[in-house]
């Protein structure tokens, strides 16, 4: 494990401030992935760009989002069969790579996941405006619907996790299932030839119109990788799922099964809801709300509240699960010694990271007032914190992927036939996005946010280059941390 060897993990000293406690089960592990790419709030929004850049393939672009993350979660998969940690990739690829890249993927998760913690909180106030305005109630702005959700996601977090990752997991299936029944009935009218205008069902939607090019598919397919951002968060839970070594993958699977169909599904019904022509398009990239008004086109007004009623509930779950993830790396990080000791690296009476839950609430409220004051709306304020968010994450995943390929092509006890190409594909795909997203330039501030974002890199290199004797500390911690029974 590059360097890092098996070691007897310490045990709890009884003060329940050292450790997180193994409570979850399967479903909990599956909630916490699901809650945070909250399915209904992703998909009810995260259309809506790519739409102004690949017209009516939408679709097209997140297929090579499934694919790519398909290929990455495989990695993730054979490496959570072997590591269990709070940390996620911080120790996946420590274990892999070594202290010093592992610490930079961590560090680069961390920054997706407080990107997150902005751009969610967003999504919630989108939808609460909306559903606040179907009842009737006039404007009101989304800063404060969305320092409120934040507020009461932060406040739910701090309980017990069990009860947690039941609330994400119920609150997600009941606005799935509100989507699916409208899906159904977008589909029944198009197929049926009952479509309230032109609209058809077709199979164009899997195709790009004449005159955009290929390279523009890479662009539209990291908000298709936005909607799958966070399947990894179980990974976040392996200290506390019982037989994290099954559970953890499976979890992983499951999730990002259920995604995959879910969204293709719906962002195809969306595309062909809404029209391939171009007043189609043109409605579907202008859209604030595009379910919402697919709801009251397609079946009447009392479905678009509950549509927006059901997308903001669900964005509260993504962010409760988001709070609960980042906390957990923000733990490992001050537990193996970043902050120079307790600072954020503490428990409650109830096994949750309560002061790392605070700092991260904390400076997610403060860029939230920071962006309003400099004039933000709404959506830009999302799809900006929501693009450096999966930007970040998108170099998580290529560490992580590397140390998976490292990993099984040379220390895994048993090998298997993918293991080779599997990573090799995922970090073709990753890297080609990537590239995608520096040339050609997207429009400004987009044009900004990798030079942002490798900033953020850059002061996590300087943490663990600069800091004496940092490294040796990861690496030491890391060490006794995945040393369970077995290793």
């Amino acid at each position: 494990m590059s360097g890092i060897e098996a070691a007897p993990r310490p045990e709890d000293d009884g003060t329940g401030e050292s450790a997180l406690r193994r409570e979850l089960g399967l479903p909990g592990a599956i909630a916490i992935s699901v809650g945070l790419m909250a399915p209904t709030a992703a998909i009810a929004l995260n259309g809506v760009l790519p739409a102004t850049l690949v017209g009516r393939a939408v679709p097209l672009a997140f297929i090579l989002a499934t694919i790519g993350i398909a290929f990455v979660a495989y990695g993730f998969m054979r490496l959570t069969r072997r590591f269990s940690h709070a940390g996620s990739v911080y120790a996946f690829t420590g274990a892999t790579l070594g202290p010093r890249t592992g610490f930079l993927s961590g560090w680069a998760l961390f920054g997706c996941y407080l990107a997150f913690a902005v751009s969610i909180p967003v999504l919630f106030a989108i939808f609460s405006q909306a559903f606040l305005s179907e009842l009737g109630i006039g404007e009101v702005d989304w800063l404060p619907l969305a320092l409120l959700g934040l507020a009461l996601s932060t406040v739910i977090a701090y309980g017990d996790v069990r009860a947690v990752m039941r609330l994400i997991l119920g609150v997600e299936a009941i606005s799935i299932s509100v989507v699916l029944a409208l899906v159904v009935v977008i589909y029944a009218r198009l197929i049926g030839g009952d479509p309230p205008g032109h609209q058809t069902f077709t199979l164009q939607v899997f195709s790009l119109p004449d005159g955009v090019p290929s390279s523009v598919v890479g662009l539209a397919a990291v908000y298709g990788i936005l909607s799958y951002a966070g399947f990894e968060a179980a990974g976040s839970m392996g200290e506390e799922t019982n037989e994290p070594r099954r559970n953890i993958p499976r979890a992983l699977g499951g999730a990002l099964l259920v995604a995959a169909a879910f969204f293709i599904v719906v962002i195809s019904a969306q595309s062909m809801g809404f029209g391939i022509d171009a007043a189609g398009v043109e409605a579907f990239g202008s859209s604030a709300s595009p379910l919402a008004e697919l709801a009251h086109t397609y079946v009447g007004g009392a479905m678009a509240e509950v549509i927006n009623f059901g997308a903001s509930i669900s964005g509260s779950g993504s962010l409760m699960a988001v709070l609960a993830a980042g906390s957990r790396l923000l733990f490992a990080f001050d537990r193996d010694g970043l902050f120079g000791g307790r600072a954020v690296g503490r428990v409650s009476r109830t096994g949750e990271p309560v002061v790392a839950l605070a700092v991260i609430s904390g400076i997610a409220s403060c860029v939230l007032v920071a962006m309003r004051l400099q004039g933000e709306a709404g959506i830009d304020a999302y799809f900006q914190a929501g693009t450096i968010g999966v930007l970040s994450l998108l170099v998580a995943y290529l560490l992580t992927t590397v140390g998976a390929w490292k990993y099984l092509v040379f220390d895994a006890p048993r090998r298997r036939i993918f293991d080779f190409a599997f990573p090799v594909v995922a970090m073709i795909v990753i890297c080609y996005i990537l590239y995608r997203q520096v040339y050609p330039a997207p429009e400004y501030p987009y044009s900004l946010y990798p030079y942002l974002v490798l900033g953020w890199l850059a002061v996590g290199l300087a943490f663990v280059t600069l800091t004496p004797g940092l490294s040796r500390r990861i690496g030491d911690r890391l060490s006794l941390e995945l040393a369970e029974d077995g290793r």
